[in-house]
């Protein structure tokens, strides 16, 4: 598939910088002309995306995220977030709802299905002690700029 255009960004793992990366992505995508409600989902997925590699990926250390967005032909969204954080032992039971590691936290375990009700597919990846790939793709509907 043509990559029509791409940004990617690195975001030391600070909670203000959540809103930046949720800002970024958004800001890139206007491009694509995508109705409010597509951006509300977009926005609310990288932001549970890049609050898991925070507080879960990087629990009490610092690190690096890496956004990779990307517009590809027939109006369909790629976005890939990256941490080297601890990473998931099992992403099947993370992936349950309301599966949380941090339950002291009072986190409700919804963030990947979250991510997965308002993207058209989800994949996620990891390795303990080498961090997690969290890849989104959503079609924009209509007939908008890309």
């Amino acid at each position: 598939m043509e990559i029509l255009n791409e940004m990617k960004i690195i975001l030391p793992s600070h909670s203000v910088n959540e809103g930046a990366a949720r800002a970024a992505v958004s800001s890139f995508l206007i491009q694509a002309d995508p109705t409010v409600e597509e951006l509300s989902d977009i926005r609310t997925a990288v932001s549970e995306a890049v609050t898991n590699a925070i507080v879960h990926g990087y629990r009490g250390t610092m690190g690096n995220i890496e956004i990779t967005v990307r517009l590809l032909e027939n109006r369909e969204i790629y976005i890939k977030i990256k941490d080297r954080g601890c990473g998931i032992a099992d992403v099947k039971q993370a992936m349950e709802p309301l599966f949380t590691t941090a339950p002291e936290e009072e986190r409700s375990g919804l963030g990947f299905s979250v991510m997965e009700s308002f993207t058209d597919k989800l994949r996620v990846t990891s390795k303990g002690g080498k961090g997690t790939t969290v890849t989104m793709r959503k079609r924009l509907g209509g007939n908008g700029k890309c």
